[in-house]
């Protein structure tokens, strides 16, 4: 057998714990911690998409409790596998919840993470998982080195490099010499599920915060000559939790900056990187051209072509190749065929579709609206609820007034119909092809197909002046 099918065979007997029930008091903020975004996803959200590459959903649980109806509604594909700490009584009360679920499942290893990790990645924590096994340790964690160990965990080593104890930080009073101590628990596990529980049952609360660490578990270890591994994994900042939103942001700029380069590497052009944000879910392909600022976000989609122009907000939309997206522009959940044409200062709302050469220009709104092949609506116009044909032509200010007060209504349009300046479509009304509609008009009844259709009132040009207050 190879090496690498020994290597996928350990990992099999795997689960994972992601612990997440925690407020997170030092953010500030009445949402859990987990819930932060970076990019528009939560922080848990990247967890689960390591966890997921590792290890399978289906063997992944999560520790939840401080408002866990949030976590449910974010996450609801994930709720048969959470675990419910009624009482944060810290991170080893957390295992002690989820023993149970965790030994039922029959995986005899268990990694726990923290769900505010996001910048993990798999292939380290595989190696870290698989060093625990092929040691046999009964506990091992990874730990990291830090030029300011302050808020971390201190990992005190014995003279044979063999690991001693982990002192947390607010338990270091009175021991001035643990401060400069540099390496600290990441707060990463690999638990020998067949052998750890009697030592969770031991563990105790005789500590500054009162509460049961995991971190006991290698103090009790270590005092019955159980094997104990920590993986020191040099200055890796990334498996530090984020605490505060200081260190929100700076976890956010490293993303951004690491799917940046990503998608440089990839072949996509961009002037101004620094101001370009592109969320984890997005899809450039190579010889897209962007000028920051721009923000992508979502399961936006870019094809080859495409050139984003700066000052942008895209979520959850498709943009079809070599299609022009100018400054200014908003898009929300739409698509956008090939070789058009959007903004600047357009604002497409969701459900709308620009099929391929359709052009939308300067405060022009579409809402759940289809412009066909050729379709053109340049300036200053609202189409919402609405079909306009192949090659229509839309004069500026014109907009379908689709609401009554109570419904939605729609408005249709054949092709290469010519629509006026300054024209209201009342809905429900419908436009055939090869219509001109005149300009100022308001249509309130259907236009059969190659009519000029004109509904205004006859020009009067009257005296304005009162004449008897004239020479008052």
């Amino acid at each position: 057998m190879s090496a690498r099918l020994q290597e996928d065979g350990a990992v099999q007997d795997v689960s994972a714990l992601i612990l997440a029930a925690g407020k997170g008091t030092r953010m500030k903020s009445d949402r859990p911690k987990v819930l932060q975004s970076l990019l528009e996803m939560p922080m848990l959200w990247y967890v689960y998409q390591v966890m997921d590459e590792l290890i399978g959903p289906e063997r992944i649980w999560t520790v939840v409790g401080y408002q866990q109806e949030l976590l449910r509604t974010a996450f609801p594909d994930r709720i048969d596998r959470f675990i419910l700490q009624s009482d944060q009584l810290g991170t080893g009360h957390a295992v002690q919840c989820s023993l149970q679920a965790l030994v039922q499942q029959g995986r005899r290893w268990c990694l726990v993470v923290n769900g505010d990790v996001p910048l993990i990645k798999a292939r380290e924590l595989r190696r870290f998982v698989l060093e625990t096994i092929r040691r046999q340790a009964l506990v091992g964690f990874l730990s990291l080195e830090l030029d300011d160990p302050a808020g971390y965990g201190r990992v005190l080593r014995q003279e044979d490099g063999c690991v001693r104890m982990i002192v947390e930080e607010k338990d270091i009073e009175g021991q001035a010499f643990i401060r400069d101590v540099k390496e600290v628990n990441s707060g990463i596990y690999c638990l020998d599920l067949d052998r750890v529980q009697p030592y969770l049952d031991r563990l105790g609360t005789t500590n500054a915060q009162q509460e049961y660490y995991i971190t006991q578990l290698v103090d009790l270890c270590v005092q019955d000559e159980k094997p104990v591994l920590a993986v020191n994994s040099g200055h890796e900042a990334r498996y530090l939790g984020v605490n505060t939103p200081g260190e929100l942001a700076s976890c956010e700029e490293m993303m951004r900056g690491r799917i940046i380069r990503q998608f440089q590497d990839k072949g996509v052009i961009m002037h101004n990187p620094d101001q370009v944000r592109i969320g984890p879910q997005v899809d450039i392909e190579a010889g897209v051209e962007i000028t920051g600022p721009v923000e992508v976000y979502g399961r936006s989609q870019i094809l080859s072509g495409a050139k984003l122009d700066s000052h942008l907000w895209i979520q959850d939309s498709r943009i079809g190749a070599r299609a022009w997206i100018r400054n200014f522009s908003h898009l929300e959940g739409v698509i956008v065929g090939d070789q058009c044409q959007v903004g600047p200062f357009t604002r497409l709302r969701p459900a709308s579709e620009l099929r391929t050469g359709a052009k939308t220009g300067n405060f022009v709104e579409i809402k759940k609206a289809v412009l066909d092949t050729g379709c053109k609506v340049n300036h200053l116009s609202y189409i919402g609820d609405a079909y306009l044909g192949p090659e229509v032509n839309v004069g500026a200010g014109t907009i379908t007034c689709n609401y009554d007060g109570k419904n939605k209504h729609r408005t249709s349009v054949g092709k290469q119909t010519f629509i006026g300046s300054n024209t209201a479509l009342v809905a429900p009304v419908s436009i055939g092809a090869k219509c001109v509609i005149g300009a100022g008009s308001v249509v309130t009844k259907d236009v059969p197909d190659e009519k000029l259709a004109v509904s205004r009132a006859r020009q009067k040009n009257l005296d304005w002046k009162n004449k008897r207050g004239r020479g008052s």
